[in-house]
């Protein structure tokens, strides 16, 4: 699968100049908040599209198990994660995306709730469902709880996540196929990913490791699930409708708008994604710390986080058809302001865009991925992680620069325990 070239040093210049220009055609406050929910829906749009391709290579595995359909279904959810990924910067700011997107992308999981595991495979401690398997059981014993999982559909999934309080109890989502998709990854840090066999999917004699009707029942329901949410957080953004969460993001004031939109760019750069998806998984060595990791997906995933900050810096997207979606921005309004600080703002954008792409060419040039990169005896990869981290950190200070030029003060964003 291609991916997007970095802007060169060059086009960033020629950008900003045209940012600093649009002082003879000032934008407004409103326009960038309409603009942000515009890319919001053409996001989550995309990521819905993707979704519904995914659902049928899945559709096309159940009813060919084959090593070629299963490739087919793997690179389906890959692509699936590219639009998906850059939705994430919506999240931190919106309540309506925060409360929502535990059931598509919540992380790590523990695997077990779902399906076989490898024997000794480690999983958050007191945890009652991380050996539920409910592939292999149609009840399961939680606590005092007796519960029937003998029809697996998507209400069942949405019910069982979290199960028993555990975060750690995921049964749906992105994460929740791929495993199904890729089974565990055992390689730890050493190159390989998931090495499921398609026959998990055969009907009849040719099915390994049991239960494969359930777990035929278990992919499809979880896809089916994926793709009703996404299609009603797509809503969610929908220009023209008086009752959904972007008409109530627009009657907000502008300013409330404007730092919804800069402290979910800040608390994705810091807190989440230099700390919680980069930062924990370095410091500790930790494989079960990776994002994408049963897939040795997380560079991209990472990578499309990273992309997603930086379209609302820039007022972009790039959309899964090729076209770009673009429109006013919040460097246009930087630099009706301070057009100084709008180029720092820029330079500084691309360059941590940049840093977090190596972990991808690093990836896709050299085979080495992020579970690679992040072992303790490969101190030139944990370099280029943390080279990545303190880009990101450096990013976190230009979002704030950029608050602060358009005089929105007070962001609080997480910040883990990274300083920006």
């Amino acid at each position: 699968m291609p991916y997007p070239k970095l802007v060169l040093a060059a086009a960033i210049g020629a950008l900003l100049s045209g940012c600093a220009n649009t002082k003879t055609a000032d934008i407004t406050q409103s326009q960038v908040v309409e603009h942000y929910a515009d890319i919001a829906h053409a996001v989550y749009g995309d990521a819905l599209t993707t979704a519904q391709q995914l659902d049928v290579a899945i559709k096309r595995l159940l009813a060919n198990p084959s090593e070629q359909t299963l490739a087919q279904a793997r690179t389906a959810w890959i692509a699936a994660r590219v639009p998906y990924q850059q939705s994430e910067v919506f999240r931190f700011g919106n309540p309506v995306v925060d409360e929502w997107e535990g059931q598509l992308n919540a992380w790590p999981l523990d695997e077990g709730l779902i399906d076989y595991v490898a024997a000794g495979y480690q999983h958050e401690l007191g945890n009652d469902g991380a050996a539920a398997n409910i592939v292999a059981n149609t009840t399961l014993q939680v606590g005092g709880e007796r519960l029937d999982v003998s029809n697996i559909t998507p209400e069942l999934l949405a019910s069982l996540n979290e199960l028993a309080g555990s975060e750690a109890n995921v049964a749906s989502g992105y994460h929740a196929i791929e495993f199904l998709l890729w089974g565990q990854d055992l390689h730890g840090t050493n190159a390989g990913a998931g090495e499921r066999p398609y026959t998990d999917y055969a009907v009849g004699e040719a099915c390994t490791n049991g239960n494969c009707d359930r777990r035929r029942d278990y992919l499809q329901a979880a896809s089916q699930l994926l793709v009703s949410d996404l299609g009603w957080m797509s809503n969610q953004w929908q220009a023209d409708q008086s009752d959904n969460y972007r008409a109530e993001l627009t009657a907000l004031p502008t300013e409330d708008g404007l730092r919804r939109m800069l402290f979910g760019m800040g608390s994705l750069s810091l807190g989440e994604l230099a700390g919680q998806r980069m930062k924990v998984a370095l410091v500790a060595n930790s494989v079960e710390d990776e994002h994408d990791c049963f897939s040795d997906n997380t560079h991209n995933a990472n990578y499309y986080n990273e992309k997603g900050i930086v379209n609302l810096m820039f007022g972009e997207y790039q959309r899964i058809d090729g076209s770009t979606l673009q429109g006013p921005s919040l460097l246009q309004l930087v630099a009706q302001q301070d057009s100084g600080a709008a180029k720092q703002i820029g330079v500084q954008m691309r360059a941590s865009e940049q840093g977090v792409y190596q972990l991808v060419a690093s990836a896709e040039l050299n085979k080495v991925h992020f579970d690679q990169l992040i072992a303790a005896d490969n101190p030139a990869g944990n370099q280029l992680v943390m080279d990545a981290i303190d880009g990101l950190v450096e990013q976190t200070r230009a979002i704030e620069l950029a608050a602060n030029a358009i005089g929105i003060n007070n962001l609080n964003q997480d910040i883990a325990d990274l300083e920006p």
